[in-house]
């Protein structure tokens, strides 16, 4: 009688805990980062009422133990280490995880691992978790970020900005009108950076000069090259030029080179001319900072668009790129799939701010929970495997999204009225049990 009454009891409190665990895991069907548990059960040592004995022929055959379970026990309560799904945030400091891993915080010097992407920054640019755990990588200095120092709290100071780089090249590229008269002009303007990050407007203008066509061999007393004369100025009206040269073209509206004396040589075949300016000593006279020297690239390779061509039809040379900016105050970051933070400033760069850190373990079901959405290590666990994401085992990362709870809500609730009805049964026999004791007491 009382083997029945234990078992009974017993089942009811695995049964209680199997629908402790299914509450939790509907509560937390919305909880970022959530894993489902599972939980396992095992019955309690048997009580042997008579035990085995071997074959003893011819009289007798063996005989199979006789023995009554006393009841049923909860073995373990596991995470579900499956993929909850990606949900959009649009939130630039977010963060899913894909595949296995977790992200790393310290709170109170304490190391704690989570898959729950929601990150953001305090007042004083530490970016950290909702509760205000310091979030975990590697800052960059100038851009570049050395994964193999220890990783430490991550940090973007408030305001912060790139000081400004004066130009050094311009690219120059398009067609100038093959079919042009004499003193037929084509102008072009680029704005470049001095020293102090201002603006300058440098003016090109392009003029025919048919007087500087050059050469008549194979062309029946007609010149080989077609020139240009390129001047480039600030365009203020009021300052002197900058640079000069001469552009020489062949028949075939390929730029053979940039003449300027002594400083640029004529360039042949596929070399690109290059024109320094200011060519004098002295800067030119502007208000703001130095303008430094620069180069203005004259590609000659006629093989694509960013060449500088003299070919029938329209003008359209013009400067294609250059290589200086302004100051500029950080307007925006991104989160790539490795964890580079990077971020865009308002001068139109950007630049790579830091690298979120992550961990993996062995048995990551041996991570202990202590809320928050926080997993500490325990001795099951295995030591944490601090590393970037996509190495090592671990998963990638997608920025503006989170991974929502992985909760199987039909399956909870399948689970609820199996364990229900188990908890009934229990106490069915705890009642019959409490009936076949007073139907005994009552033969008294």
């Amino acid at each position: 009688m009382d083997r029945s009454l234990l078992s009974a009891v017993s089942g009811i409190d695995a049964n209680q805990t199997w629908l402790d665990v299914i509450g939790n895991n509907i509560a937390n069907a919305n909880t970022t980062g959530f894993k489902q548990d599972n939980v396992s059960f095992g019955d309690l040592l048997s009580q042997q009422i008579q035990g085995a004995t071997a074959p003893n022929p011819p009289s007798l055959g063996g005989v199979d133990t006789v023995s009554v379970g006393t009841g049923v026990k909860t073995v373990a309560v596991t995470p579900d280490e499956s993929q909850g799904t990606l949900q959009q945030t649009n939130n630039p400091a977010d963060v899913y995880i894909n595949g296995e891993g977790y992200l790393i915080a310290q709170s109170q010097g304490t190391p704690l691992y989570t898959r729950d992407g929601t990150l953001m920054f305090d007042s004083n640019g530490n970016m950290v978790t909702p509760t205000g755990a310091f979030v975990q990588g590697w800052e960059a200095q100038n851009g570049v970020i050395n994964t193999a120092l220890p990783s430490g709290n991550l940090t973007i100071p408030v305001g912060l900005a790139i000081p400004p780089r004066a130009t050094a090249n311009v690219n120059v590229g398009g067609n100038l009108p093959g079919d042009s008269i004499n003193t037929t002009q084509e102008t072009a303007t680029v704005n470049v950076y001095d020293t102090q990050g201002n603006e300058v407007s440098v003016l090109m203008t392009f003029t025919r000069n048919t007087a500087q066509d050059h050469g008549a061999s194979g062309y029946a007393g007609s010149p080989s090259t077609q020139a240009w004369d390129l001047t480039a100025t600030i365009n203020n009206g009021a300052t002197p030029i900058l640079a000069s040269t001469e552009l020489d073209f062949n028949l075939s509206g390929v730029l053979l080179g940039a003449n300027n004396g002594t400083k640029l040589p004529n360039a042949t075949g596929a070399e690109a001319g290059v024109l320094q300016l200011p060519t004098t000593a002295s800067n030119p006279d502007y208000l703001g900072g130095i303008l430094n020297s620069f180069n203005l690239n004259l590609p000659a390779t006629a093989a694509g668009q960013n060449d500088l061509t003299q070919f029938a039809g329209s003008a359209t040379a013009q400067a294609l790129s250059q290589d200086g900016y302004a100051t500029g105050t950080l307007a925006s970051l991104s989160i790539g799939d490795t964890g580079i933070i990077t971020g865009a400033f308002t001068n139109g760069q950007s630049l790579q701010l830091g690298q979120l850190a992550m961990a993996n373990f062995a048995n990551p079901q041996g991570l202990q929970a202590v809320g928050n959405n926080m997993w500490e290590g325990t001795a099951n666990s295995g030591i944490a495997l601090v590393g970037t994401a996509g190495s090592g085992g671990r998963g990638t990362l997608t920025g503006g999204a989170l991974e929502a709870s992985n909760v199987d809500m039909s399956t909870q609730l399948t689970n609820m009225v199996v364990a229900q009805t188990s908890y009934q049964a229990n106490t069915r026999v705890v009642t019959t049990d409490a009936t076949v004791l007073n139907s005994l007491i009552q033969m008294a």
